[in-house]
């Protein structure tokens, strides 16, 4: 893929007439109209998504972007990269977070190495690799332009791939040591933010190393001039792997026409990013937790989202994600196996808004 092919990617609108279906076979449900809250939308745009009101989201999937990052050299972070390793061997056998609560919700675990530091070729990991790791952006940028393009590529062919495989709803995790450091330095620029408004200790951090964080990726802003910079001149330089992978993820479901779930705060990154890069990407996305870090605020009032879990999680690998398919799931038995008010032989509740 080039820079043009990309730039150029067109994402289909989803037709109003199928959210209009869905809400009328809501309402004829017996509950209270709009009962089910929050839920009654995210219920529609899957249907406006699939163009059915026979929704179905059976087959699921959690797609984990693992990759390193450069810029844990400037001590941004408690853990060290051996670690993205580590996870990402426990992530192959399904013994992480990630799969345990899986394994529970019903979702298959696919972890994919798209740039860890290693040449080790990891079981139950797919070889994905674009780099291993990119470049500490506090001395250079982080990736090549070819790097970037490779790595939203990788993302759209894996979710073609679940397409073809029968997957109906995907939702996006990642592994990274640094990566709250490179999706805050993303977020800073491209929503022009003040850094230490919005950065946060990630997996814990002392206030000293804190301040650090905030220097290294504020000095990398001005150093780079990303304030005044493109979308993706900003992926390229303060951005990871992983974060490059899962917006070709979001753009791929956009493109194939598959809901897709927004994690935590790195993958709500990437889906800015994929919404910027292919504008109407957002309109396949379901957002799922409120983010303990500080940026995901500000993302998802960019994105026009709003979070349906507000746990203070922060836990990564798409967890919170994969929290959201098991309650999308309860939703929808109310949605097909619901009762209609003509069961109970009582009128249907009407709308009387203006």
């Amino acid at each position: 893929m080039t820079k043009a092919e990309l730039d150029n990617r067109k994402i289909l609108p989803l037709e109003d007439s199928w959210y209009r279906r869905v809400k009328e076979k809501l309402d004829g449900i017996a509950k209270p109209l709009d009962g089910l809250g929050k839920f009654e939308y995210l219920i529609a745009q899957i249907g406006a998504i699939e163009k059915t009101t026979k929704i179905s989201i059976q087959k699921k999937a959690v797609l984990v972007m693992c990759a390193d990052n450069g810029v844990v050299e400037e001590q941004v972070s408690q853990s060290g990269k051996e670690v993205t390793l580590a996870v990402a061997k426990a992530m192959g056998v399904n013994n992480s977070s990630v799969g345990k609560m899986a394994a529970v919700a019903g979702v298959d675990v696919i972890p994919v190495d798209i740039g860890i530091d290693t040449d080790e070729l990891i079981p139950g990991v797919l070889p994905r690799k674009v780099t291993k790791g990119t470049k500490n952006f506090a001395k250079e940028p982080a990736m090549t332009e070819e790097e970037v393009l490779k790595a939203i590529e990788t993302g759209i062919q894996l979710v073609q791939q679940c397409h073809r495989e029968g997957y109906e709803i995907l939702a996006t995790g990642e592994m990274g040591i640094g990566n709250t450091t490179t999706s805050t330095a993303v977020a800073a620029a491209l929503l022009d933010l003040e850094v230490e408004q919005v950065t946060g200790k990630g997996a814990g951090l002392t206030d000293e190393a804190l301040k650090r964080k905030c220097r290294v990726i504020e000095e990398a802003i001005e150093k780079y001039s990303l304030r005044d910079a493109d979308a993706f001149t900003i992926l390229k330089t303060v951005g990871g792997l992983d974060i490059a992978g899962l917006t070709g993820v979001f753009i791929g479901a956009a493109i194939e026409q598959i809901p897709v779930v927004i994690d935590g705060v790195i993958s709500a990154v990437a889906a800015l990013l994929a919404e910027t890069l292919c504008k109407g990407a957002v309109n396949y996305m379901i957002p799922s937790h409120k983010s303990r870090e500080l940026a995901e605020t500000a993302i998802m009032k960019k994105l026009h989202l709003d979070p349906v879990l507000d746990a203070d999680m922060a836990l990564g690998e798409g967890t919170g994600a994969v929290m959201m398919m098991s309650l999308l799931d309860v939703a929808l038995g109310v949605y097909l196996q619901g009762a209609s008010f003509a069961n109970f032989e009582i009128e249907q509740y009407k709308r009387y808004e203006e």
